[in-house]
């Protein structure tokens, strides 16, 4: 009890290790000789002097030894062995906890020849007073023992040495080379001892037929003698030893293991066999054929060989975790032991032990991953399993980041272990709804999908291999608040203000299938305002993506229609409109001087209408200015067809904006209008006479804005952006300017450029400059004289006297002949 237990298994003596006590701690293993020193071990060691370490069952350490190992203590038939265990936290020992355990096994009798096949290595041991030779013996097998007697005799007295039979050659080393080479020697009062690591050189793999199979069982075999001088007598003893490799087949969820009887480098020079013994078990327990038919095993015993059948996961093995390129599975494992006597007559009793661990393919084990997650206390809760014990979860990765669990608990992401009776286990990831690594989409009406996109990293017990589980699931709530609007009209405007909800931080505002980007609302002349919990739009009654429904003489019936998309998908997620009337003056201008300037817009129920085909009632006056909706006319009220009629106080224009279809007098778009002037208007002036002084021009000071813009083409409509600077033109190619009076919005102001200069770099006062306006007329001595343009009326323009617009032709500065660069 306690940390440690011991158990006798024969010739064997099994320490094990608690898992709970020996958990999670780095291990060295002692072995403390009669003298009381402790000898560490390494795998080379424990080979070499019949020790074994081995985790079973998941995290029980288990530590064999023979009876015949280097450091026992051999009493009569008692056989005691002492190791040392140091545990500590860290792999440098530090801080180490030391445990002592000695345990002490009854074995006996010995057979004259015992043979042990471990799984680090094979160890053979005889009775000293066996018969060295055999007539018969020597004669079949003449090359064993030819050179064994001139070796012996060539020996000095008592020094034992080893000589390993080989086709090819036979060698011989003495019990100190033969030691440092990892060979383990042994005497004791009656019994000589070989232990080979299965590592030797000297060892030959033999295939042992079996009976009306076509594949036989691969032997590991050492044949060997081992002799020494004892005064005038020379003593060989028959060492050879063999234990098999594979024999293991699975067929319908079964293991098969069969192991040939009779081995030929075990029965060299014997001719009569006889059957003793034949014991299986597990974990060098042997089993009772009850226990064995409860468990579905099957043990058969013919003339030629012995099989084991094991249904894989039967009771007595277990499964461990295993990774094969990173996939997650599990192989089935069971230590199984074959104890097979025999009786020759060379040796006579034969005893051969065969410790076999047992290790079936690769199986991939699917993970479940459910979802429990707590709507009402708004937390993912998410089961992953089922794993072996042998698993450890280390960290998770999400948003990019890995993180161990401890640090990920500070993320927000709680994980524990449930373990079940049979020893499995799971593992919960809980995390809140509202961790900024849980993704929020809208779904639905009213409902939002909170999705968890996590990879869980575990890690195998004691092996270290590492498999990674990704854990995407997501949970649908009833929390969705979806954005609401509100809109309303004034004189030239309309306008729609959104309250934003709970789902549409992503969402796009698009009108008419148009990106809203602050690029092209600033080049629209629109408004869109964001204060993180309104959107406010306002949208010209005059625009290319306002839907114009029907006039009369009551309104024209204008409507905007906005739709919010998602930003990944660009689905539609939400539509808002607004309708209103409009007064028809915002359509016409009659001014003083009998111009009228007239636009038509363009209805939604004649969608093939091209506004650019609109004419006036002569069919030659055409718009002066076109968009997708709209189209503008500017004409004289004596001109385009234009009808008259008086009475006593106005006089009234008339004429119609007409849309055509090719081939048809008949109009399909009619837009009658009219402008009414006052015939007589008395107005009563006083007038004095009295000589006033010439007007002057008072200079003063204020504060003007002031615009210089480019433009691509004569029409002045498409200005240049600010992303399309630096502009590329070639020489003697046009550039056309205008510069507007922004503030203040006062008609009587009227703007006058004075003089216009060009430099070669972003510096007004840089050197050298070229005039292109001299005192607000264009310079004489230019070879390509700037071209003032008329402003006139226009949607866009309100006040002509506050813009001016000129044109110049490219050019570059050059001294003599070489281009001047900034």
């Amino acid at each position: 009890t306690g940390p440690m237990s011991s158990e006798c298994l024969g010739n064997l003596l099994r320490i094990t290790l608690s898992a709970e006590y020996f958990e999670d701690k780095y291990l060295s293993f002692s072995v403390v000789d009669q003298s009381g020193i402790a000898w560490e071990l390494d795998e080379a060691m424990a080979s070499q002097c019949g020790y074994t370490v081995t985790y079973r069952n998941w995290s029980n350490i288990e530590f064999r030894a023979s009876a015949l190992s280097c450091h026992s203590h051999l009493e009569k038939d008692v056989f005691t062995v002492t190791i040392q265990i140091k545990a500590s936290h860290t792999p440098d020992m530090k801080n180490a906890a030391t445990h002592l355990k000695s345990a002490s096994c009854h074995y006996g009798p010995w057979s004259p020849r015992e043979l042990v096949c471990e799984s680090n290595y094979m160890e053979v041991s005889v009775r000293r007073e066996v018969p060295q030779t055999a007539k018969d013996f020597i004669q079949d097998e003449p090359e064993d023992w030819t050179l064994a007697f001139p070796e012996a005799k060539a020996g000095e007295a008592s020094i034992w040495q080893i000589v390993f039979h080989q086709p090819e050659e036979k060698k011989a080393l003495l019990v100190s080379d033969a030691w440092s080479t990892g060979y383990g020697l042994n005497t004791t009062e009656t019994r000589v001892l070989l232990r080979i690591p299965y590592t030797a050189v000297q060892i030959q793999l033999v295939e042992v037929d079996l009976f009306l199979q076509a594949q036989g069982v691969t032997f590991s075999v050492v044949r060997s003698s081992m002799f020494y001088k004892q005064r005038w007598m020379i003593l060989v003893v028959d060492t050879a030893v063999a234990c098999p490799v594979d024999g293991v087949d699975y067929a319908n969820k079964t293991i098969i293991w069969t192991v040939p009887k009779y081995i030929q480098p075990l029965s060299a020079g014997a001719t009569s066999f006889k059957d003793v013994l034949v014991e299986a078990g597990v974990d060098l327990h042997k089993l009772s054929a009850e226990e064995m038919a409860s468990r579905k095993y099957v043990l058969l015993n013919d003339l030629n060989a012995i099989t084991m059948k094991i249904p894989i996961g039967a009771e007595g093995g277990y499964y461990k975790t295993s990774v094969i390129s990173g996939q997650h599975g599990a192989k089935y494992t069971i230590n199984l032991f074959l104890e097979h006597q025999w009786e020759d007559n060379k040796w006579g009793l034969t005893k051969h032990t065969i410790i076999k661990e047992i290790e079936t393919p690769f199986e991939q084990v699917e993970l479940a991953i459910t979802n429990n997650s707590n709507l009402s206390a708004r937390l993912m809760n998410v089961t992953v399993g089922t794993f072996l014990p042998d698993v450890e979860l280390v960290n998770l990765t999400f948003e990019g980041a890995t993180l161990a669990v401890p640090e990920a608990v500070q993320h927000g992401y709680l994980t524990y272990d449930i373990r079940y009776a049979n020893g499995s286990k799971a593992y919960v990831i809980q995390v809140s709804f509202d961790a900024p690594s849980i993704k929020k989409e809208y779904v639905r009406a009213d409902m939002r999908a909170y999705t968890l996109n996590v990879t869980l990293a575990f890690m195998t017990h004691p092996t270290s291999e590492t498999f990674a589980v990704p854990v995407i699931t997501a949970s649908t709530v009833k929390d969705a608040v979806l954005p609401s609007a509100r809109g309303f009209c004034d004189g030239r405007n309309l306008h729609l203000i959104i309250t934003h909800g709970n789902v549409d931080q992503n969402w796009l505002p698009f009108i008419s299938g148009w990106h809203l980007t602050p690029e092209a609302v600033q080049k629209n002349n629109y408004s869109l305002r964001d204060n993180g919990t309104h959107l406010a739009i306002s949208v010209p009654f005059l625009s290319s993506y306002v839907n114009y429904e029907d006039f009369h003489t009551s309104g024209i019936k204008a409507s905007l229609h906005l739709s919010l998309k998602d930003g990944t998908t660009l689905a539609n997620r939400r539509d808002f409109s607004i309708s209103c009337r409009f007064s028809p003056s915002e359509l016409i201008q009659c001014l003083p001087n009998g111009t009228v300037v007239i636009t038509a817009v363009k209805l939604v129920g004649i969608a093939d209408l091209d506004t650019s085909l609109l004419v006036l009632r002569d069919r030659h006056c055409k718009p002066s200015l076109v968009t997708e909706k709209t189209a503008t006319f500017k004409f004289n009220v004596n001109t385009c067809g234009t009808s008259r009629k008086f009475n006593s106080t106005t006089m009234t224009y008339e004429n119609e904006v007409l849309y055509f279809r090719p081939g048809n007098d008949t109009p399909v778009y009619q837009l009658k209008f009219v402008c009414s002037y006052a015939i007589k208007q008395t107005v009563d002036v006083r007038y004095e006479s009295k000589k006033n002084p010439p007007p002057s021009i008072k200079p003063g000071f204020g504060s003007l804005a002031l615009s210089l813009k480019l433009f691509k083409e004569k029409s002045y409509s498409d200005p240049y952006q600010e992303s399309e600077y630096p502009v590329v033109k070639y020489l003697r190619e046009a550039l056309y300017f205008e510069v507007e009076l922004l503030q203040p919005e006062d008609v009587r102001l009227e703007l006058n450029l004075d003089d216009c200069w060009a430099t070669n770099s972003q510096s007004q006062d840089s050197l050298p400059q070229w005039p292109i306006l001299i005192n607000g007329c264009e310079n004489s001595e230019d070879s390509y004289r700037t071209v003032f343009h008329e402003v006139n009326y226009s949607l866009r323009v309100t006040f002509p006297q506050h813009l001016k617009r000129f044109e110049v032709k490219m050019f570059t500065f050059v001294q003599g002949t070489t281009l001047l660069q900034e």
